[in-house]
């Protein structure tokens, strides 16, 4: 513990304030990985700003250490912490739509589901991820990317203003006219400058999309890897294709006959009507054999979104790595094949999710997130229920990340990263690391929000 308790934070509070003696405990304490275990001192669930300032005010006066949770989505776990105070803001989830001016106002409780719930009746969506249950806090502050990032940018290319509670209590709403550097940081700094209160976001039309995977033999992999390499370039920014190498899941839907094969997909996502995306997807699937299940259909997009949720549940076992990839050479193909071959559990899996296009046409310094000439953003995840699988996930992501590092740009997504401390920080902000240490210096000088990617002051 870094501070002194003192009895008074439940009298600051209209939310709740958990203990290790509150029957509540242990389910309040639980992220989403289940291979992190802290135990904080106090869980402060806010409901509603001034208990955010509350909360703050608290862990400032009694040196506490703080966890900021949203979602409780982050791999590396820093929605907790041991000893310290967590400030809860999943009480937090209001939404307003402004479907005259498309526009978004989102509280930092809400997940990626609550937010296309709320904008898929007027036809818009806010570019987020691919799993419902994320937080859109955490997502947001990481930089953001999924389905819609080739059409419309990262999520912060489409914040518009964010109302934050800073480290001496202050309650500040950041824009490009109001703390503008405090804007430029939060977009892709992550939790470094203060606790995100409510994000209004520009909202695109979206609404009904031709989408979903297309699953290959591991064999045909290769094949596809490079056919895929050579295809994105010339594909039009409506459709946004990842690639991945993992297992067929051993689960309905899919057929039993599939269950447990190792395979490529690649899950597609157009922004059209299907004869339109068909058309854009014959030229790739004409250089590829047939494939073992194709799953492509027209869906609402928020039926995109939830996909995968079945298959990752909260409290799964999870061991990230990232980085960001340019090119995919032959001989990164070769790697990817070798590792994912050595795969150590059905869940694990390898995912290259596009972020050219819109993503590109943003300058490198016009926000934190500084990756805007890469192509894709990778994660290697170690991914299984079993506790005792943990050792031989971590393992197996980072031989296999590190086995590809001479065909990887430097640094990574830092919502792809577990906690690899100063350099690997520095090295996935680039040239925007100085201005975000200034920012840091600025907004939060004695570092009470360091439970994250930290920039330190």
């Amino acid at each position: 513990m870094t501070g002194t308790l003192t009895p008074d934070i439940a009298e600051r509070l209209r939310g709740d304030v958990i203990t290790p003696a509150d029957p509540r405990y242990d389910d309040a304490r639980a992220i989403y990985n289940g291979m992190i275990d802290s135990r904080p001192a106090l869980i402060a669930r806010c409901a509603n700003v001034a208990d955010v300032i509350a909360a703050v005010t608290y862990a400032r006066e009694a040196d506490l250490m703080v966890a900021v949770r949203g979602g409780g989505h982050n791999g590396a776990g820093f929605a907790s912490c041991d000893d310290g105070l967590v400030i809860d803001l999943s009480a937090l989830r209001g939404i307003r739509v402004d479907p005259g001016r498309r526009t978004v106002q989102v509280e930092p409780g809400c997940t990626q589901g609550d937010l296309d719930h709320a904008t898929h009746p007027f036809g818009l969506a806010v570019p987020a991820g691919i799993v419902s249950t994320t937080g859109v806090a955490g997502l947001t502050l990481g930089g953001g990317h999924g389905y819609l990032s080739r059409q419309h940018g990262l999520t912060i290319d489409s914040l518009l203003a964010a109302d934050v509670v800073l480290a001496d209590g202050r309650f500040v709403t950041a824009s490009e006219t109001e703390h503008p550097d405090l804007f430029w940081a939060l977009r892709g700094g992550g939790g470094n400058f203060g606790i995100v209160t409510s994000f209004r976001f520009r909202a695109h039309p979206v609404d009904t999309v031709h989408a979903g995977p297309i699953f290959w033999e591991a064999a045909d992999a290769r094949e596809v890897m490079a056919a895929y390499r050579d295809f994105l370039p010339t594909a039009p920014e409506r459709l946004s294709p990842f690639l991945g190498l993992k297992t067929m899941p051993s689960t309905p839907p899919f057929p039993p006959e599939l269950w447990g094969r190792q395979v490529c997909v690649l899950v597609t996502c157009y922004d059209g009507p299907a004869e339109e995306g068909e058309e854009v997807l014959a030229p790739l699937r004409a250089e590829l054999p047939p494939p073992i299940l194709d799953g492509v259909t027209t869906m609402p997009y928020p039926a995109l979104q939830t996909m995968f949720d079945p298959l990752l549940p909260a409290g799964l076992q999870w061991y990230w790595k990232g980085a960001f990839v340019a090119d995919l050479p032959d001989a990164a193909i070769d790697i990817h094949l070798e590792h994912a071959a050595q795969t150590p559990s059905e869940l694990s899996l390898m995912h290259l999710y596009p972020i050219d296009g819109a993503v590109r046409r943003v300058a490198p310094d016009a926000t934190a997130w500084p990756a805007r000439d890469v192509t894709w953003s990778m994660v290697i995840a170690g991914i299984d229920p079993d506790p005792a699988s943990s050792p031989a996930l971590t393992t197996w992501a980072r031989d296999y990340w590190h086995a590809l590092r001479p065909h990887t740009a430097d640094g990574g997504y830092v919502n792809f990263s577990m906690d690899e401390g100063a350099d690997r920080v520095r090295a996935t902000y680039g040239a925007n690391h100085a201005r975000l240490v200034e920012a840091k210096r600025a907004y939060d000088p004695t570092n009470l929000f360091r439970r994250n990617q930290n920039i330190v002051p």
